[in-house]
């Protein structure tokens, strides 16, 4: 039995960093911590890093990344920083020293290298090193918490020495999230302070916050694990979101399917001192909701109406794509969110329509098999992302190796663990099943972001203008490109849940598409328990909560959006049928 999550029980450093999957409740959790600790005596310091950061709301304060006091609650401080207004910035300040001395198109590649999430992360961090180097800071708060903890990737890169010099010149390995760190020599004594203040565990506490859930659980194990390595040890598990009993056929669905994801707990994990936070019904803003998250439920349901009178469900959207003949299909949001399932429901809609199609996914090819059975015009296939990614940085290390110093190669080596690089060496691999299969519509569970699309179509221009043959862009990859920018041949299907994090990150992977060239019309709202028919109260008040993100996904995609209600158990073979 888990002990309930109170801060005030526990002995906790000065430094408080809250790191977990995005929608898990980092921000709800280091709040609440950050209040009972500054209601108990303690002066406290609250800093977000976090792009989906709602402090605003939950403080009802204007806030900004100067630290400003917090009305009603005299100890405690709270500072909002602006990751994409940070790397904004930071790319300015490195690629401006260079336009007007090279060609736009070298300056064009230099500042997609500088777009992806690598560098926003090395910006935020870049912002709150000041916070953890300054002694007058630590000497002013008793504790300083942080919303969203740098990963691994990056502590390790902030530790390397930056070549950007050798990337203008020698880059003639392809796309990937090179030059992050140009410019930071000049605080390379800031960062090495903050690193080891994070790895001091006298100082410095992480606490991994995970849904009851088998995805994120996967993704705390994994911070968990890359930290340690680094030297981050003092670490609890925090479990937010907890079913404490049941009293209908869906809650006691969700509270089983809750115990048996915490029965599998990754072995990392299982080690660590662990917490939990019940279900709360009621969104965290106020202080007095704030107050209640980590000793009470409100169960009251919103008086609020789905603006849609007809909620549309996913048959509609295989109607418009089987009438419109689309070719390219990609199921797009975050882990989690069900990109697979809706991939194989829309891949069976299409062939039952009589469509040739052919599913492709980066799972395993066992599970893909255990959801849905190839059939006389359906093909099934799936690409193996660590084999690929394997081969791609061999490729790419090989030819480092012959024009690079050992200091640089171990740079690129840890380049090659970036998000984007896996994006790239998996899209490589999803262009030659596309390119396979001229006449078949092809469904991909999961799409190359706006900035992988970039990377690659910059880092072709660039080649292009230096004259280099060497690029290592596949011909299949040439002619991809153009066809996802086609959207008479191209859909992205964009998956979210009806919830404030999953539906912000979607919002900026469709803005990421957009600067690539590709539109998406369509959005799926999964798992949703307001399509549920559930009697439970706090089930009920959690639904009426999802109303609003209802309408705000009805509004930005202007009705073309399908939601589909919770369902326990995974759908398989011809129980997807149901979802059509």
């Amino acid at each position: 039995m888990m002990k309930p999550y109170d801060p005030l029980s526990l002995k906790l450093t000065k430094y408080l960093f809250f790191t977990g999957k995005g929608g898990v409740g980092k921000t709800s959790v280091a709040c609440a911590t950050a209040l009972a600790l500054a209601d108990s005596g303690k002066k406290v310091l609250l800093i977000s890093t976090d792009p989906a950061s709602n402090l605003q709301d939950v403080f009802q304060t204007e806030l900004s990344n100067k630290e400003r006091p917090i009305d009603g609650v005299p100890l405690l401080w709270v500072a909002n920083l602006d990751p994409i207004k940070a790397a904004a910035e930071y790319r300015e300040s490195v690629v401006g020293p260079y336009r007007g001395k090279l060609p736009d198109v070298v300056i064009a590649n230099m500042e997609e290298q500088l777009s992806g999430s690598c560098t926003v992360e090395i910006a935020a961090f870049n912002e709150f090193s000041s916070f953890l180097a300054d002694e007058g800071m630590q000497s002013k708060y008793d504790h300083i918490l942080f919303d969203t903890a740098p990963t691994g990737h990056t502590l390790r890169m902030l530790q390397l020495p930056s070549a950007w010099s050798h990337f203008i010149s020698e880059n003639t390995h392809g796309a990937s999230c090179l030059g992050q760190l140009s410019g930071l020599e000049s605080k390379r004594a800031t960062y090495k302070k903050a690193v080891e203040t994070l790895s001091n565990q006298a100082l410095t506490t992480l606490i991994l916050v995970s849904r009851p859930e088998v995805t994120p659980l996967n993704e705390a194990e994994r911070a968990s694990r890359e930290l340690s390595s680094l030297g981050i040890q003092n670490q609890l598990l925090v479990i937010n979101g907890l079913m404490p009993s049941y009293d209908d056929k869906i809650s006691e669905s969700l509270y089983n399917k809750q115990q048996s994801a915490l029965a599998r707990i990754p072995a990392e994990l299982s080690y660590l001192k662990t917490y939990a936070i019940p279900l709360r019904a009621y969104s965290i803003t106020g202080l007095e909701n704030v107050r209640a998250f980590l000793t009470k439920d409100n169960d009251a349901v919103i008086q609020q109406e789905v603006e849609h009178q007809k909620l549309p469900g996913l048959k509609d959207i295989v109607e418009e794509l089987y009438r419109a003949g689309k070719k390219v299909i990609f199921t797009m949001g975050k882990g989690g969110v069900g990109k697979t399932t809706i991939a194989a429901a829309i891949a069976l809609g299409l062939a039952e329509k009589g469509s040739k199609v052919h599913l492709a996914t980066t799972d395993p090819a066992a599970h893909l098999r255990f959801v849905i059975s190839e059939k006389s015009n359906m093909t099934l296939s799936h690409i193996d992302e660590q084999k690929e990614l394997k081969k791609y940085r061999q490729e790419i290390l090989s030819k480092a190796r012959q024009t690079m110093s050992k200091e640089d190669v171990a740079y690129i080596e840890e380049d090659l663990r970036s998000p984007c690089t896996q994006e790239i060496a998996v899209f490589r691999a999803f262009a030659q099943i596309v390119e396979q299969a001229e006449h078949e519509t092809v469904v991909i569970d999961t799409a190359p972001t706006g900035h992988t699309l970039l990377l690659l179509d910059s880092t072709q221009s660039y080649h292009r203008e230096i004259q280099r043959s060497q690029g290592d862009i596949p011909e299949s990859v040439k002619k991809l490109l153009p066809r996802l920018k086609n959207p008479q041949e191209t859909e992205v299907i964009i998956v979210t849940l009806a919830e404030t994090t999953p539906v912000y990150e979607a919002l900026r992977l469709e803005e990421d598409l957009k600067r690539a060239g590709i539109h998406s019309r369509w959005w799926v709202i999964n798992a949703s328990l307001y399509a549920a028919d559930t009697t439970n109260r706090v089930l009920r008040a959690k639904a009426s909560h999802e109303i609003e993100w209802i309408n705000t996904v009805d509004r930005h995609s202007q009705g073309h959006f399908a939601i589909l209600k919770w369902r326990a158990a995974e759908l398989k073979g011809e129980k997807l049928k149901a979802l059509l």
